[in-house]
């Protein structure tokens, strides 16, 4: 079972209903309002301890508390944990959502669909959980209250009903910002309204994606309101969004761009630009390469460069990645 969450160095899309093939349909989800007193109790006690451990870097609650069939997948959570250090530093912890799903009569390993209706019904919340076998499990969403970077934690819990004592364990982690510069996901929707209106589609796009990234720290959970969101990004005119592979010209020289992607690794809002690169080996001419295609792709697009701290330049060669360098947009001319 695989149901790590891993920090990402590019954002991936919310989930959209109907592109999981195979979708499991023996499931329920409880929200947080409607659970049993001792559900709630145990499963708020259990997130608060682990949001509390990745708080305070304690990785050896977090380990102790690791799904015994996720073992193998330990040092990918701790990285998680450790990359997310900053983003959670100086905050107190404060549960946000607690959702339990129920899985438990599935007959299989399989894509597995929980739609998360709040008292009245008026708000559905839907997960969509990739090769998820039968049991039960929750979803904990959780925020560093104060942190500079406003943190968010995500947790999933898998219960393990062997050993002398059934308990809810750890299967899954996931630690992300909730702000760019002192920008959370709402100041970003806005923006990208704007940059819409003013005919700038590309840092647009980008900015409905550091929105949806900044909004919360998983990628399996979508609300109507990021569903408005996507549909809102859909509709921006000339968007990146079917260009790719993308051509720049630039004197004698064709570069091809594969695909550009926001990229929050360094806690900034910068765009990663993977490219196919010539195959040239040495590293002064990777360098140069890499920043002949940062510049061509400026010059094609000069509104990035006011709305997003930096490239990525991310080479690609017979379907290899290798990222070469992070330029801020000053050094990039």
């Amino acid at each position: 079972m695989r149901l790590r969450l891993r920090m990402s160095t590019a954002i991936m899309a919310v989930t959209v209903l109907g592109f999981w093939p195979r979708l499991g349909h023996a499931a329920s989800c409880t929200t947080q309002g409607e659970l049993q007193p001792q559900d709630r109790n145990a499963l708020t006690a259990a997130g608060g301890r682990l949001a509390g451990a990745v708080l305070n870097q304690d990785y050896g609650a977090l380990q102790g508390a690791l799904l015994p069939s996720e073992a193998s997948e330990w040092q990918g959570i701790r990285d998680s944990v450790e990359l997310g250090a900053p983003a959670v530093k100086g905050g107190q912890i404060q549960l946000r959502n607690v959702y339990l799903l129920d899985a438990s009569g599935a007959a299989a390993t399989a894509t597995t669909q929980f739609f998360c209706s709040n008292t009245s019904g008026s708000m559905t919340v839907t997960m969509t959980m990739p090769a998820l076998p039968p049991g039960r499990y929750a979803v904990i969403l959780a925020d560093a209250v104060g942190a500079q970077l406003a943190g968010q934690v995500g947790i999933i819990l898998a219960w393990d009903p062997t050993g002398a004592t059934p308990s809810w364990k750890l299967a899954g982690l996931s630690v992300r910002q909730g702000t760019f510069d002192g920008h959370d996901g709402i100041w970003y929707w806005t923006r990208a309204r704007e940059l819409a209106r003013d005919s700038q589609p590309w840092s647009a796009w980008f900015s409905y994606d550091a929105a949806r990234y900044l909004l919360l720290p998983v990628d399996f959970l979508s609300s109507p309101n990021l569903e408005k969101l996507v549909q809102e990004q859909g509709q921006v005119q000339n968007s990146p969004q079917n260009v790719f592979p993308y051509t720049l010209q630039e004197g004698d020289r064709t570069w091809k761009i594969d695909a550009v992607q926001l990229d929050g690794s360094l806690r900034e809002p910068d765009l990663a630009v993977l490219y196919e690169s010539t195959g040239v080996t040495d590293p002064a001419a990777v360098r140069t390469e890499a920043g002949a295609v940062l510049s061509a792709l400026l010059k094609a697009q000069p509104g990035l460069r006011q709305n997003f701290h930096g490239l990525w330049a991310i080479a690609m060669k017979d379907g290899k990645r290798s990222p070469v360098i992070e330029l801020p947009m000053a050094q990039i001319p």
